[in-house]
């Protein structure tokens, strides 16, 4: 990945992500103490999300040639990695995140604010960023839809 994008990408990283996955969640949280006994499991969803996030970032800067930022779209469709499973891995792993922080804290607010974030990446997706990726990429796009399950993941 080149110096460039990986600083945009890095950008593009803190200002969605971060603060769905990281800002959000510590002001509905906070303050609040350590996990406590079988809330380490919560562990186990983060390493997931992270680790999947991060392969998609760094698929979207190498492969893509861009960001997961909507003004920095990727120039070049990927299909590659995580996203030969699922169209969207990129929520997943967020989503992953989220439900993770909720388990490490026990909160039940956390749940409800998971739900409302799955709510609206569905309606984003269906509306706004399906329509534009098939404008851009065109029957490659529509070849790819037809395959390959936007949230269930299944082996190619």
């Amino acid at each position: 990945m080149s110096p460039s994008i990986a600083v945009r990408s890095l950008v593009s990283v803190i200002v969605l992500p971060g603060v769905a996955a990281l800002l959000i969640p510590w002001l509905i949280v906070a303050p609040a103490g350590p996990p406590k006994g079988v809330a380490w499991l919560g562990l186990v969803p983060l390493g997931f999300g992270l680790a999947l996030f991060t392969w998609c970032v760094v698929e979207f800067g190498t492969r893509g040639r861009g960001t997961l930022a909507p003004w920095d779209a990727p120039r070049r469709f990927v299909a590659v990695g995580p996203y030969r499973f699922v169209r969207n891995p990129m929520y997943l792993g967020v989503g992953s995140i989220v439900l993770a922080e909720a388990i490490l804290f026990g909160s039940a607010s956390l749940l409800v604010y998971l739900a409302a974030l799955a709510v609206a990446w569905h309606l984003f997706v269906i509306l706004w960023e399906e329509p534009s990726l098939e404008r851009t990429f065109g029957d490659e796009y529509r070849a790819y839809r037809a395959r390959v399950r936007r949230w269930l993941p299944r082996m190619p």
